[in-house]
């Protein structure tokens, strides 16, 4: 099938006796602006579940909970000593009892810092690969039965789940509009059919061939949809733009990490060019059946 872009002066005079398909150029801008934004979001979910599954895979933290002082720290050295020895632990490191007493100002204000106060000791541990991490917890609970250990993907499996449930909704989304597009670009054909009704029937009586008149739809519904596209694209772009700016002000560890890549403002840049050539064989498609069955 043969997808020409390019109209001759005949052509453009022929569609441009009604203006239903120029109204198509302002749909498919809002319909653009709406998929972009769409696109931006799940590709930012998406970014922000590598970020998550990068920063927590591997990661333990260990409390040793022990009311007596002196048996709490003889744990934490003997924790910490075998957690060291491991070759599978990339790194282990007592949290500093000032950074825990920080941590639970909030709740215990002042008296977080206090030196009685039976604060469990902790250690950050960071396995070398996730597997990994049963065998280093058998090692340590020989050393220190009374340790809890954390890991982080279990408590953080929930926000990775809703993460991985917003791409999806996302793709749902981008998905839909093309659906729409396609449904419009259909209704916007058969419009202009029915209002070339009269100058159809003359080409038919010239010669003119159905493949023939559908080209001359597809390639105006084409550029519309691609000069409609364009423009909603750039305006999601900037918008797309000014939210990540936003959000690399914020200072947050999980949401730093949502930056595109290239490959990502490639996806969003291709959407016009994509939902062109869907309208392009949508109309085709839809002319040629309207053409066959009613002229």
């Amino acid at each position: 099938m043969k997808l020409r872009l390019i109209a001759t002066a005949a052509d453009r005079a022929l569609l441009d006796s009604a203006g239903e398909t120029r109204t198509l150029r302002w749909i498919m801008a809002v319909m653009l602006f709406l998929t972009v934004l769409a696109g931006a979001f799940g590709l930012g979910a998406l970014a922000a579940a590598a970020t998550l599954d990068r920063q927590l895979a591997g990661k333990l933290t260990v409390q040793i909970v022990e009311a007596n002082a002196r048996d709490r720290e003889a744990a934490a050295a003997r924790a910490l000593a075998a957690l060291r020895r491991a070759p599978m632990v990339t790194s282990a490191t007592p949290v500093d009892r000032a950074a825990l007493a920080t941590l639970l100002r909030p709740w215990l204000g002042a008296d977080g810092a206090d030196p009685d106060l039976p604060i469990p000791a902790m250690i950050d541990v960071q396995l070398r690969t996730p597997d990994a991490a049963p065998v280093v917890m058998a090692a340590l609970r020989r050393v220190a039965p009374a340790a809890r250990i954390d890991r982080y993907e279990a408590w953080m499996s929930p926000v990775a789940r809703f993460m991985r449930t917003m791409v999806a909704l996302a793709a749902a989304l981008v998905m839909v509009m093309a659906a729409a597009t396609a449904t419009v670009v259909v209704l916007a054909a058969r419009a202009g059919l029915d209002a070339h009704r009269e100058t159809i029937a003359m080409l038919h009586l010239l010669g003119t061939t159905d493949a023939q008149i559908a080209r001359l739809f597809q390639r105006r519904i084409a550029l519309e949809t691609l000069y409609g596209g364009l423009a909603g694209t750039v305006l999601a772009l900037v918008l797309v733009a000014a939210i990540g700016g936003e959000i690399a002000g914020l200072g947050a560890e999980l949401v730093s990490g949502v930056r595109f890549a290239l490959r990502d403002w490639a996806a969003l840049i291709a959407l016009p060019l994509v939902f062109a050539l869907l309208a392009t064989l949508a109309a085709r498609f839809s002319v040629e059946r309207v053409l066959g069955r009613i002229l």
